[in-house]
């Protein structure tokens, strides 16, 4: 699945195409490695995705294409939430 798909499906971020420019940006990782929005994301990644101030380190538990708001929090794990001060 495309790391943009995930992070709007799993509502990690709200908007599919805000995904696509955080990925563009640089802020997001998998495994350690900068990834972009057309990345494919796999059960068992760990993502690390900076959100301005903070920084969090999710694993991927499963993938689906849709999914209701109540189960999309279980479409991964957080695995730590840190602030960054810039």
């Amino acid at each position: 699945m495309r790391l943009d798909k995930f992070l709007k499906v799993s509502r990690l971020i709200k908007r599919r195409t805000l995904a696509k420019k955080v990925a563009d940006q640089g802020r997001i990782q998998i495994n350690g490695v900068q990834a972009k929005a057309s990345s494919n994301v796999k059960t068992g990644d760990e993502l690390t995705i900076r959100f301005g101030q903070k920084v969090v380190k999710v694993k991927v538990e499963n993938l689906r294409e849709s999914t209701k708001k109540e189960d999309a929090a279980g479409m991964y794990t957080i695995i730590s939430e840190t602030r960054v001060n810039e």
